[in-house]
């Protein structure tokens, strides 16, 4: 599990060293062990610091400003409690209990996917707007917050009960996940999943109509079929990146342009920059969809999962999602010469010319790391910042 850094302030290093007897080494503090959604794995006590960390040792200018900092332990003591020789813990306060709730809960989010739900409603609805003939009505922003956060709450949801199912495959992959790390119970998960789902089923319900709240079903019913026994279509690779194409390609283009000129009292049609960033985003979602598991491939073959990464290979896949994504660029780029009329040319060829570069410099680097885990999760970082640009770009093409 990935290291944890717990700060006190100096004057709360001289109250540990009260309690402890005097020791003045600064030293984490441990959660209470009643509480479900704190990991084991967290309930341990840290180790202290060494002499020349102790906060009595800085200067006093220095003790009035700073934060005495202890990295968390991975030792063996993570499982078996302190070692020998280490004070005695001090039980988490309620505010700390809420922090440390706060960060595995937005972990548990998955907050790469939320920053792409996040920046696709916005420009979609942002495109909507400029190409409605209808003066905007500010009344309307209300309304369409709440419709963003019924698409979090969904992408909590689908994100979620993955990790509920995934959990032991993750302890291999993914380790540093709430889940999987102990920082959330599977039952507190639960509960996070069903909350997530229900309260976006009542936003979209109450505020968006009966076509919208459908298609918002679907989705939620996609993202369990994907995860959850005994469909579990992820163990699929096709069946894989067609739900996640469709989930994130078409559901949310499609459901978040049609919602936001319903609101405006405009029938729906598309145009062809929705179109264009429909059939994008399904490819983006393709090579997501494909490349997510290259990280993954010991855990898979260890516990049954097929993917193309364990059939062909992470060299294979790399090369197949960068194709995929190059001629998604060139489209584009024909596209913008041959309907001038609709798009704006330079800035739409000159934006995913760029892209291509980005995208042959970061396949260029992952080939030439020899598929190491630190260069493949930057070459997957490569593809959502691909991701989000071409989002970024969608108001102004």
């Amino acid at each position: 599990m990935a290291a944890q850094l717990m700060t006190s302030g100096c004057r709360g290093c001289e109250a540990a060293a009260a309690f402890s007897g005097g020791n003045t080494s600064c030293f984490a503090f441990k959660p209470a062990a009643s509480h479900p959604w704190i990991s084991r794995r967290t309930n341990v006590l840290r180790k202290a610091l060494s002499h020349e960390q102790r906060c009595t040792a800085l200067p006093a200018r220095h003790q009035r400003r700073s934060f005495c900092t202890v990295a968390a332990s991975a030792s063996a003591t993570a499982d078996g409690g302190a070692g020998a020789g280490q004070p005695a813990g001090i039980a988490l306060g309620p505010i700390q209990r809420m922090v440390a709730f706060q960060q595995a809960f937005w972990k548990f989010l998955r907050p790469h996917t939320i920053r792409g739900t996040i920046l696709g409603s916005i420009a979609v609805t942002a495109r909507a707007l400029i190409e409605s003939p209808v003066e905007l009505d500010w009344g309307l922003l209300p309304r369409a917050m709440l419709g963003v956060l019924a698409l979090l709450a969904g992408n909590g949801y689908i994100v979620g009960i993955n990790q509920v199912y995934d959990v032991n495959i993750d302890k291999v992959n993914k380790p540093f996940l709430p889940v999987a790390a102990g920082e959330l119970s599977p039952a507190l998960a639960w509960v996070l999943c069903i909350g997530l789902a229900v309260s976006g089923l009542v936003i979209t319900a109450a505020n968006f109509g009966r076509e919208i709240t459908m298609l918002y079903g679907f989705g939620l019913f996609l993202g369990t079929i994907y995860s959850v026994p005994p469909l579990r279509l992820k163990r699929f690779a096709v069946s894989a990146f067609m739900i996640i194409a469709t989930v994130r390609g078409f559901l949310l283009n499609f459901g978040v342009y049609s919602a936001t000129r319903a609101a405006l009292g405009l029938s729906f049609k598309w145009s062809p920059a929705i179109l264009f960033i429909t059939c994008s985003v399904i490819t983006f979602a393709t090579v997501i969809a494909i490349t997510k598991d290259l990280p993954d491939v010991e855990g898979d073959r260890k516990y049954g999962i097929e993917t193309l990464s364990t059939r062909m290979g992470t060299r294979a896949v790399a090369f197949l999602g960068s194709g995929l994504l190059a001629a998604n660029y060139i489209t584009a780029i024909t596209l913008a010469l041959r309907m001038q009329q609709a798009f704006r040319v330079p800035l739409m060829v000159g934006a995913n010319v760029l892209f291509c570069i980005y995208l042959w410099y970061e396949t260029a680097r992952v080939d030439a790391a020899k598929y190491t885990q630190p260069a493949i999760a930057a070459y997957y970082r490569g593809i959502w910042n691909l991701f989000y640009a071409q989002y970024a770009v969608l108001p102004f093409i």
